[in-house]
């Protein structure tokens, strides 16, 4: 570790840690540095032999990164906060004392950088590698769920016009403009392992086949899901489905031990499905990440895989502690 500068040893006297510094120092126990760093390290340029501006390391690259996902901060907010915020430059491994603070534009290049080489993706394999590894995910089932995220609808922009890739579609009585996170999560822990990213109005039966790893016996799904089992990509498949009556179909059963008996086994299943409403409650709540931030699908995607391998992390983190997955 670093020695810290004397402008900021006074503040080891504050008797209380916050919210924030238990959070980040949770997260800085659980995430396997060494292994993300291998991923990683590659895509960050090295300081040439000629010299020129100083290269921050990938770790604390990759480090600001995160903290941009935990606290929703753009790229120029993110270099205000660690200007601002002592605890997140040193969690970053940053010194006001005798470093440089990367600038809005390093930040936004290192990010440029994940998208080009499809790094999110990676993060959220090696991610739940340690998760099976630690045994809290064991694909033995898969819930499917999608959730809606909101675009900005406003024309106020250089083209004048709102994003091309993003799509509008009604639920219930409400219209939104935006794109849809579908994900499949492990039924027993409740934990991601498939991202899929689509513009809002595309159905979520469509894309349940690309949200299952292969290897699960049971799947889950609510009502929009109906007939999943008969689509095409789904034949010969051994997985066996178990979706949602639709609530109207549902409502009308009648008051017989028949009826009563199919009421039970749909609350069975909604309290198996429930688990899949976690990670969206993480990203959403926790990382307050409700609407998004880019232009195009391709950038917004980058960062919803990175914000589940994070939102894994998190669920896990206080296992992962009692398990000793404390990770350098």
């Amino acid at each position: 570790m670093k020695q810290r500068s004397l402008s900021e040893t006074r503040f080891d006297r504050r008797p209380k840690a916050t919210k924030r510094q238990r959070f980040l120092s949770e997260m800085d126990a659980v995430i396997p540095w060494a292994r993300l760093m291998v991923l990683v390290d590659p895509v960050q340029p090295k300081r040439g032999g000629k010299g020129g501006r100083k290269a921050f390391s990938a770790e604390t690259m990759l480090r600001i990164h995160f903290m941009q996902q935990w606290f929703a901060l753009s790229d120029p907010a993110m270099e205000e906060a660690l200007h601002d915020v002592l605890v997140m430059r040193l969690f970053a491994g940053l010194d006001a004392g005798d470093d440089l603070i990367p600038d809005e534009s390093s930040i936004l290049r290192f990010r440029h950088r994940l998208e080009a080489h499809g790094v999110a993706d990676q993060l959220l394999t090696e991610v739940n590698a340690v998760l099976v590894e630690q045994g809290l995910m064991l694909k033995a089932g898969t819930i499917v769920d999608a959730t809606l995220i909101h675009a900005p609808s406003s024309t106020k922009n250089s083209s004048g016009q709102r994003d091309p890739e993003m799509h509008q579609t009604k639920k219930g009585n409400n219209w939104y403009f935006g794109c849809k996170a579908h994900i499949g999560t492990d039924a027993d822990s409740g934990l991601t392992h498939s991202v899929v990213v689509t513009p809002a109005n595309i159905n979520d039966v469509t894309q349940a086949h690309a949200l299952l790893h292969g290897e699960e016996h049971q799947a889950f799904g609510d009502a929009g899901y109906q007939g999943v089992e008969k689509r095409e990509e789904h034949q010969g498949s051994a997985t066996q489905w178990h979706v949602a009556m639709r609530p109207g179909k549902r409502r009308s059963l009648p008051d017989t031990p028949l009826g009563r008996l199919i009421n039970q086994i749909e609350q069975a299943k909604a309290r198996i499905r429930a688990k899949v409403e976690h990670p969206f409650r993480v990203i959403k709540r926790q990382f307050g990440y409700l609407k998004t931030r880019y232009r195009g699908l391709a950038k917004n995607r980058a960062q919803i895989v990175t914000l589940f391998a994070l939102s894994n992390l998190f669920q896990a983190r206080r296992r992962l502690i009692l398990a000793g997955e404390v990770c350098p």
